[in-house]
């Protein structure tokens, strides 16, 4: 047959849809070449017509024809109501395994719906005039033969960035006019909901657009008729010839409306020809942003996430117990259905089974999910999405064994949220409402409702963490009972907090929970540890919350150790991508309960335990203080100012007079931060005042103290700290202990407190470490060798933290990764056995770094003091211990090779491990390894195991020792 052959017979048939269907269809395999259902598939398995089926909100159905793993087909009676077709197919496709592809046919029309997962719904439609385009042949005959080739090359996220992208401009016009961020918020949201609204077809199809339209000359009557609209969508009036649904729900409370510029509705217009219906609800809280102070989003935690990365939460910790429970729920229903099947429709055994079924969509219906920072709502919505999934799943079953139920899991009595912002807070009800019309929407359940907004009261405007009401008694606020607890509290380091949020609303925040969060945890570590209090209040029963991956270390870890106190967490992934304020951060996300889940997972691996540091290896966190390696680790001075001068200008202080005739370099040094380990060396010196010189004294050292009271002086006198200690001169923390320490040693051991491979490097005396490093009060090649063996850096990853990505380095600390850290009780022949591939690797490497073919010693002189910070340099002291300093340091012979050694940094070196690097550190591991008496082929967690014994074992005890970052961290604000 061809298609001018099937146009000519199909066109003037008036065939009723009964009479008509197999015979239109069976003639479309003709045309098509495609074989015919009883042709290939004689018992109707596969591929048939009349596939019967039952639809979720009631009802017996059949598909007009079904081909498995291809498409549903539903005919309708010519000039008949496609609509009402596809709605049909939409209420049965579980039935017919989802298939991807759904079409609908009057005899004359056709329409072909896209059904895969997680991609834009397109239409693929035309007449029987068509056919007689090849394009339209191919359309149809890929039904049969290539499903996939219709599959939308835009998924539902591309399409929402290219809305959010129209509809922003919009949002930045208001801005750049000045419009106050809360009205211009209220009035997007009413702009947005009535975009999607008629695009699912609660407004009237294209009433908005057409309005915008109409009056796109004339602002003025444009927000004349847009007030007008959101008056009759509040109450369910006449908009012109047109009757409009009573929406209510708040949103519309009020009639605003502002008065846009002819760009702006330009922007308008573009944005309203997208397809609203197809948009992920996240979009909103994107644009919502846009109007925000971007110095308030760390307060009201108004991140922008995708339902990617909301599902990698919300299953482990939400849906895998309902699912378990909904498992073992069918399985019992099918032992009764066994009994039940082919007795009457009221028998006992009917009613077992379906009471059986029933009490867990009852079940369903009474989930309810809390989220305590939720932002523009997007963990509520998804979550809202996945309970309506799993319950269209349950009716679907009963529907297939003639049982019919309506859905009730819905948002306003399941859903509970708290926020701080109070339009962040509407947004929140605006989002879930348009989530859930929108599943309604897609899976053909979308019912008239009056109103079609309910009053959303359960998202709450209320800081989640602390309640000021009194402020002379602040107190915790309280949390809604719900049975899961979910979220993104907002991602706030503690050396922020003050700035963003204030030192009044900190101080009272640290006060209040000082019992239980150490003063220097990350804000997030305070919904952590409110969710584990509801938990083991028993007004909980599953939490999954995230932070940034520094939760696992310091005084941060805290919260998780009270977590596995009470309880215990069951699933975790300790390092995923993350986007917030548009960049890429890493976190952790982390499950907990109160101990009752037996099943681990960590990192998508199914693991014994789960331990505070988000791994499954020896329980590190555990390791107990050693007493051998007290005050010897130090973090760095704290300035807290910029103190750091180029090496120019202290070359020409250094020759300078003062009027006490004391020389420059006592309060003058070269400083080392992490850079100058890891590349190579900035040549930054530092005026550095020491532990308590009065004012008056440094005043006499002329040129620095000057540099100091105009640069350091206006910015440490506005600092917290400097306004309580009026040391504005000095450096907040100067660290005496380090300093006294070091003083003996002809040199000195340092590793940057943050990198991507852990190295140590020997440093001068005379050089000051900034926090950036840490500094190590030993000079013998053992020391040296036994903290860069693999025994080290093992225990060292896995007691520190890390930053973002494992590209970006993990972080050290001395009471954490080398306070702990048991050295091997080695005999001096071993330690010999250790010192000499030591020296060798440090020799090998420094020769690597700067060969002396292409570098040069070159000795500054300049005058000291035998009792200042040179004093091993200085040579022929007069009377009064001033002599001359002759300090030597290594520098390229010519200019030509410092472009040479500039990518010469051990950062680079590591990166490339050479292969007589590699075989240094073999030789050296091998070394350390005996003197522990263990085999240099240990996996790490094996290591980690017995290094943890010899840790306990050395500290006389096996119970867990607190330790906490903040007792030393230079850049905590407490």
């Amino acid at each position: 047959m061809t298609p001018q052959q099937f146009i000519a017979k199909w066109k003037p048939a008036e065939l009723s849809e009964r009479s008509a269907c197999q015979q239109h269809f069976l003639d479309l395999c003709e045309l098509l070449d495609q074989p015919k259902p009883a042709e290939v598939d004689p018992k109707g398995d596969w591929y048939t017509f009349e596939r019967g089926t039952d639809k979720v909100a009631g009802g017996r159905g059949w598909a007009d024809v079904w081909m498995q793993g291809k498409f549903g087909w539903e005919y309708k009676g010519k000039h008949k109501d496609l609509k009402a077709a596809y709605q049909q197919l939409l209420q049965y496709r579980e039935a017919l395994e989802n298939p991807p592809l759904l079409v609908v046919c009057d005899l004359d029309r056709f329409e072909i719906h896209t059904n895969f997962t997680g991609t834009v719904k397109t239409v693929h439609a035309f007449d029987l005039d068509g056919l007689a385009d090849p394009k339209n042949i191919l359309l149809l005959r890929q039904l049969f033969t290539n499903p996939e080739a219709l599959k939308p090359g835009k998924t539902q996220a591309v399409i929402t960035e290219e809305i959010a992208h129209r509809f922003a401009r919009l949002a930045d016009g208001m801005r750049a006019r000045d419009i106050p961020a809360e009205r211009a918020a209220h009035f997007l949201m009413k702009l947005m909901f009535c975009m999607f609204a008629e695009d699912v077809e609660l407004l009237p199809r294209d009433l908005f657009k057409k309005t915008v339209a109409n009056a796109k000359r004339d602002s003025a009557r444009l927000t004349k008729l847009l007030r007008s609209l959101f008056d009759c969508m509040a109450k369910g009036e006449s908009f012109g010839a047109e009757s409009i649904e009573h929406f209510n729900g708040g949103l519309f409370d009020n009639n605003d409306a502002i008065d846009l510029n002819q760009a702006e509705i330009n922007a308008l217009l573009d944005a309203a020809e997208c397809d609203w219906s197809q948009v992920e609800p996240t979009i909103f809280g994107t644009v919502f942003e846009r109007t925000l102070d971007p110095n308030k989003r760390s307060q009201i935690g108004a991140h922008f996430t995708s339902r990617a990365d909301i599902e990698t939460l919300l299953q482990p910790v939400m849906m895998e117990p309902l699912r378990r429970e909904w498992t073992e729920v069918k399985a019992k229903a099918d032992e009764l259905w066994s009994k039940a099947k082919g007795t009457k429709a009221k028998s006992k055994a009917r009613l077992n089974f379906e009471l059986c079924v029933t009490g867990f969509l009852d079940r369903l219906a009474h989930v309810t999910v809390l989220d305590p920072a939720c932002g523009s709502g997007n963990f509520l919505f998804v979550a809202l999405h996945l309970l309506l999934d799993l319950e269209k799943e349950v009716l679907t079953y009963l529907a297939q064994h003639g049982i019919n139920r309506v859905p009730y899991v819905g948002p306003t009595h399941q859903l509970f949220g708290l926020e701080i912002n109070p339009f962040a807070q509407q947004l929140a009800q605006v989002v879930i409402w348009i989530g859930y019309l929108q599943w309604m929407h897609f899976n053909g359940l979308l019912r008239h409702r009056d109103p079609v907004l309910d009053p959303f009261e359960s998202v709450k405007q209320t800081d989640s963490i602390l309640d000021l009401s009194e402020p002379a008694r602040p107190k915790e606020p309280k949390w809604p009972e719900a049975e899961f607890i979910v979220g993104n509290p907002p991602f706030l380091g503690d050396k922020r907090m003050r700035g963003e949020l204030g030192d009044e609303y900190v101080t009272a925040l640290r006060k209040l929970y000082e019992d239980r969060i150490p003063g220097q945890s990350d804000l997030c570590c305070y919904w952590f540890e409110k969710a584990r209090a509801q938990i083991e209040r028993r007004k909980c029963k599953r939490a999954g919350l995230l932070a940034t991956q520094s939760i696992r270390g310091g005084a941060n870890r805290t919260v998780v150790d009270r977590i596995k106190k009470s309880g215990d967490i069951f699933w975790a992934n300790s390092d995923r991508n993350w986007i917030l304020d548009g960049a890429n951060v890493h976190v952790s996300m982390i499950g907990f309960d109160d101990g009752g889940e037996k099943t681990k997972t960590l990192d998508s691996k199914p693991v014994a335990t789960i331990n505070s540091q988000l791994a499954s290896s020896a329980a590190v966190a555990d390791a107990a203080t050693l007493a051998e390696n007290a005050k010897l680790g130090f973090i760095g001075v704290a300035q807290k100012a910029p103190f750091d001068i180029s090496f120019e200008r202290a070359r020409e202080w250094l020759d300078a007079l003062n009027p006490h005739r004391r020389p420059n370099s006592d309060v003058l040094r070269p400083i080392c931060n992490a850079q100058d380990i890891t590349r190579r060396s900035r040549g930054i010196w530092n005026i550095d005042f020491g532990l308590g010189m009065p004012v008056e004294e440094a005043a006499k050292y002329g040129l620095p103290f000057e540099w100091v009271k105009k640069v350091v002086g206006p910015l440490r006198t506005n600092h917290r700290e400097a306004r309580q200690t009026k040391l504005w001169w000095l450096f907040a923390r100067p660290c005496p202990d380090m300093r006294l320490a070091l003083g003996p040693h002809k040199r000195f051991l340092a590793t940057p407190r943050v990198s991507k491979h852990r190295v140590f490097a020997w440093l001068d005396p005379g050089i000051l470490c900034d926090s950036a490093v840490v500094a190590f009060a030993r000079s013998d090649d053992y020391f040296f060798g036994v903290l860069h063996s693999r025994a080290h850096e093992v225990w060292a990853r896995a007691q520190g933290t890390q930053v973002r990505e494992r590209e970006s380095g993990f972080r050290y600390t001395p009471s954490t990764c080398f306070e702990t850290f048991p050295f091997p009780k080695a005999t001096p022949e071993k330690q010999a056995a250790i010192a000499a591939p030591a020296k060798e690797l440090d020799e090998l490497r420094s020769n690597w770094l700067n060969p002396p073919e292409w570098t040069k010693t070159e000795t500054l002189e300049f005058p000291g003091s035998v009792d200042g910070p040179w004093k091993r340099y200085i040579h022929d002291p007069d009377a009064r211990g001033i002599g001359t300093v002759r300090y030597p340091r290594i520098v390229p012979s010519y200019a030509h090779f410092a472009i040479q050694l500039k990518p010469r940094t051990l950062t680079n070196l590591y990166n490339e491990m050479p292969t007589w690097l590699a075989n240094a550190h073999r030789k050296l591991d091998e070394a350390v390894f005996a003197a522990y008496g263990w085999s240099p082929d240990l996996t790490d967690d094996d290591l980690l195991a017995k290094l943890l014994e010899l840790n306990l074992s050395r500290a006389g005890q096996a119970a867990p020792a607190a330790h906490s970052e903040a007792v030393e961290d230079p850049d905590a604000d407490e």
